[in-house]
């Protein structure tokens, strides 16, 4: 049948990655530009003398290579990349740029990531010369006055700016779509899913006695809709590069990041003025302090990929640092103003007018912000929290002051018997402690900690073990306790990993290798079981991975001090035969500690117990008490010292200090701002949103209602919806452009109301019909000769198919996500797709947690981005993964079983397309159908209309 996914035709298709965009995206915001500055002057079709016979202007240039005939660059290697080598001064005589200094270490980490990712790029036409654009380039200028066009339109402004530029190239609208087209249309537009049956028949039957009544009436019931939300802030999401991990090495994931998205919901559906909802983006804890509602906004700073790597040179963490600002300002530009300001962070800006002062004026109103979480309350909740815990803290302050008294105490005997104490034997050696004992037969050795390193007094915290050796007691002592030799290690450790379930194991302490440690945990007791009874006299434990030369202190862990070594025959019955005793102590503090246990009485035991009895009570009651709610939503201190330049974007090469102003680029539109070096951290911040959100900055107006026609229609007017920039394009209809941003600053910056216009449209109303001598004109429909049609996105595919099997669930709103992955965390985070989906996860595919470089079946094979950049307008790819996900995956097969128990009438068929396609069946179909159900199943049915295109198609 003609619905029927045709899987043959997809095998044979051609297949982009899920994140080409992302991809693009890096390479024009982080290669291109240095491409420009530092290789075209010798390696470029305009070079006076090309060099090395090497193009790099081009794709097919560095593929090509130069005189050594070898690509320049092999994708996903940058180790064996010779530009890579070059630009690292690894190459003899081949250092890059020559005769120059080395490239900033940020820039050449750059490169090496886009070699990592692929080398994407894009430059497979006609190449781009390296131009720049000046304060005339059109997105910079005021928005035009469009009244004397209104004039002379005979149609709605839309329609007439429409149709005026289709007149140019002899070209008229399709004529209006069919009710059932335009209700599927609108329905999936505004809000995401499908439109029920009924719906679609009352519609139909409304649309033919006042088509225009019909429509407003549509119109109006599903902006109304908090479906609306969901589907629009989804867009929105993209567009912010919100995702709910860190992304980088560790990628753990953010389980406290949710309340933005519910809030970007909550605020779309509000209607709430888009430069209040941006204000609150960029200062929402300066406006509303006290005011959740308002305060989580600011999570916008703090949405993106974020490195915690901890790296603990001085140089590494500037580096982190500039790169973790480096990503608000990105996003700050890319998403309100449509610039790519993150170009000119080491140089003025090769293609648009934007010097390096603009990227570090916008920085320092950023300076103050560091990830994190914080407390998110309202004034009552933080009153009401307080009045709980006022008498608890009261109690505990008490209690541990007289804990402290008792303690001192004993503290001065201990000090007293410490002094007195003179050691008899070395203290521990982490490189190797030795414990000797009258030879002894054995079949078993437990190691008893009681103190470590890390902290006096018998607390047990961070411990790691690399070997514990047991020798023979023989002229020749041999090493008895190794797994070759099938001795048996048991013993709790303090960490885990899902993916690699023996990491950090006892057995690690005697596989007689120096690299991987057992990680003690709780009871910290080791015990090596022998295959036989062996006669032993020593033992050696080590907590070393290296030589003495070699400093660990910052990876070894803790050491245990204070043990003893215990043997037995049976695992029943066990001997001390040696211990810590007579060692030296390993710090002044765990030799008080020690002295401790000598000097303390009964009594001061037993008082120190109650003490101790009572404050876990209170902690107890106090752990009770609901804690004040906490986001992932950044925290904010006053900056220590001024913003400066980095010449060349490197932060150790600090220049010219910069205040916290506005950017000179949009001088000339819209009135400037600067305010003192130490101006308070907040103001920086409310001071740059409102100047962003200004009637008069016609940019952000502009890429506001560029990016309202994009989802509209597919494609904005500007079809590059975050770069309004040279390297972007340029309007297919710039006066309309305008006309929008009028209408969003005339509306208050509601969006509801330029949606209205929108849909009200004859342009949007019309048809997808498909005309030959129109797409020899204009063959990708950018001038609107025919709505252009689309197929439906990620989760509009999940949300369908959960809708058309009645297993969709749309209450309650909100709330913690689900997960399609299993999240294994380690010291990194590894995700694994999960085969089965549990009506857990049966809601709106928004409420997914999307982690960074997750992979989640149905959702990434349909284009879902990784957000590890924002993505303004996602891929649009066809893949054989597609058609085998909506086949044969279990969830699929699931949500086939229950559209077919759903089909419990007599004739199943004209219900299945009711269901799936809002129609009857033709009379083809309906006997094409009821053979396919004799000779298989209803079940098989469902799974076959599953898989056909009407259903993830929209004209």
């Amino acid at each position: 049948m003609k619905h029927f996914y045709l899987l043959l035709a997809l095998l044979g298709s051609s297949a982009l990655p899920h994140s080409a965009a992302a991809d693009v995206a890096f390479f024009e915001q982080k290669i291109r530009p240095v491409l420009v500055e530092h290789c075209y002057a010798c390696h470029s079709a305009e070079a006076k003398k090309l060099k090395g016979n090497l193009y790099l202007d081009s794709k097919a240039g560095w593929e090509k290579g130069g005189d050594s005939g070898q690509p320049a660059i092999l994708p996903g290697k940058p180790e064996a990349s010779l530009l890579i080598r070059s630009i690292q001064h690894l190459e003899p005589d081949l250092e890059m740029p020559p005769k120059k200094p080395k490239l900033p270490e940020a820039v050449i980490a750059d490169l090496i990531t886009w070699v990592k990712m692929g080398a994407p790029d894009p430059r497979t036409g006609v190449k781009i010369e390296a131009k720049r654009a000046d304060k005339t380039w059109w997105s910079l200028q005021p928005l035009r006055d469009v009244s004397s066009d209104l004039t002379k339109f005979t149609s709605g402004a839309i329609d007439g700016f429409i149709t005026q530029a289709l007149v140019e190239k002899k070209l008229s609208l399709n004529g209006p779509a069919e009710a059932r087209t335009l209700i599927r249309r609108m329905s999936y537009d505004v809000t995401g899913l499908p439109p029920t049956a009924t719906e679609v028949a009352a519609f139909e039957k409304a649309y033919k006695t006042d088509a225009d009544a019909a429509t407003t009436a549509l119109v109006d019931r599903l902006l109304a809709s908090p479906r609306y939300g969901e589907q629009w802030g989804r867009h929105w999401l993209d567009v912010v590069r919100f995702g709910e991990s860190n992304g980088f090495e560790r990628n753990f994931v953010i389980d406290d990041l949710w309340p933005f998205r519910d809030y970007v919901i909550r605020s779309l559906n509000a209607d709430k003025p888009f430069n209040q909802f941006i204000t609150e983006h960029l200062a929402g804890d300066v406006i509303g302090k006290d005011q959740p509602e308002v305060e989580v906004g600011s999570a916008f700073l703090v949405a993106g990929a974020y490195d915690d790597v901890g790296n603990q040179d001085p140089v590494a963490q500037k580096n982190i640092r500039a790169a973790t600002l480096d990503d608000m300002i990105t996003a700050t530009g890319g998403a309100f103003l449509g610039l790519t300001i993150n170009c000119a962070r080491c140089h003025h800006h090769k293609f648009d007018p934007i010097p390096t002062e603009d990227y570090y004026r916008l920085r320092a109103a950023f300076e103050g912000v560091t990830h994190g979480r914080r407390v998110i309350a309202s004034a009552k909740q933080r009153a009401n929290h307080a009045a709980a815990m006022k008498p608890l803290t009261t109690r505990m302050t008490a209690l541990n002051a007289a804990k402290a008294a008792l303690n001192a105490q004993v503290e001065q005997r201990a000090k007293a018997a410490f002094a007195e104490m003179k050691p008899t034997r070395s203290k521990i050696d982490v490189h190797g402690t030795e414990e000797s004992f009258p030879p002894v037969e054995a079949r078993q050795v437990r190691f008893v900690i009681q103190s470590m390193t890390s902290e006096p007094g018998g607390k047990l915290a961070g411990g790691k073990l690399t070997e514990f050796q047991v020798w023979s007691a023989e002229a020749t002592p041999h090493n008895v306790a190794l797994a070759s030799l099938g001795t048996k290690a048991a013993g709790a450790k303090s960490a885990t990993a899902e993916d690699f379930p023996e990491a950090y194991g006892p057995q690690l302490c005697i596989d007689g290798q120096f690299g991987e440690q057992w990680f003690i945990g709780h009871p910290a007791v080791l015990t090596l079981t022998f295959p036989r009874v062996e006669k032993i006299q020593s033992i050696t434990f080590i907590n070393a991975k290296g030589g003495r030369d070699i400093d660990e202190s910052k990876v070894r862990g803790a050491t245990p001090c204070e043990y003893e070594v215990q043997i037995s025959l049976d695992g029943q019955t066990w001997q001390t035969v040696a211990s810590d005793a007579g060692r030296e102590a390993w710090s002044p503090a765990h030799g008080i500690a020690k002295a401790r246990r000598s000097v303390i009485t009964k009594e001061e035991t037993a008082q120190l117990a109650t003490l101790d009895r009572d404050i876990a009570q209170v902690q107890r009651e106090i752990a009770a008490v609901p804690p004040l709610p906490q986001v992932w939503a950044g925290t904010h201190a006053q900056p220590k010292e001024a913003t400066f330049v980095h010449l060349g974007g490197d932060p150790m090469k600090p220049a010219a200090p910069v205040p916290p102003a506005s950017l000179q680029v949009l001088a000339d539109l819209t009135p400037a701002f600067a305010l003192p070096q130490d101006a308070p951290e907040g103001q920086r911040r409310l001071e740059l949103a409102r100047w962003i959100t200004s009637d008069a900055n016609a940019l952000t107006a502009r890429v506001l209602a560029n990016r309202v026609w994009h989802y509209h229609f597919g494609t904005g007017l500007v079809d590059t919806p975050s770069d309004f920039g040279f390297l972007g394009s340029q309007p297919t209809h710039p006066a309309l452009l305008d006309y929008l941003a009028r209408r969003l600053i005339a509306h208050r910056w509601r969006l509801k109301p330029l949606h209205r216009e929108i849909l009200l449209s004859q342009t949007y109303r019309q048809s997808g019909q498909h005309r030959a001598e129109a797409a020899r004109a204009d063959q990708d429909a950018r001038l609107l000769w025919r709505f252009p049609p689309r197929r439906l996105t990620a989760e509009e595919v999940r949300d369908t198919l959960l809708a058309i099997a009645g297993k969709l669930k749309l209450d309650p709103m909100g709330g913690p996500g689900f997960r399609l992955y299993k999240a294994m965390q380690n010291n990194v985070t590894t995700y694994t797709p999960l085969d089965m989906h549990g009506p857990e996860t049966y809601r709106r595919a928004v409420y997914h947690q999307n982690a960074r470089a997750s992979v989640v079946d149905v959702l990434n094979d349909f284009d879902l981005p990784d957000i590890s950049f924002a993505a303004p307008r996602r891929a649009n790819t066809t893949t054989p993964m597609q058609a085998l996900t909506m086949l044969n995956h279990p969830f699929t097969l699931d949500m086939a079983a229950a559209l077919a128990q759903r089909l419990d009438g007599p004739d199943p068929i004209p219900q299945a397309y009711q269901l799936l396609f809002q129609r009857l069946p033709t009379a083809a179909e309906k006997e094409a159908g009821a053979r396919f159900i004799e000779s298989q199943s209803r079940t098989a049915f469902a799974r076959a209309l599953l898989n056909s295109n009407e259903l993830i198609y929209l004209e």
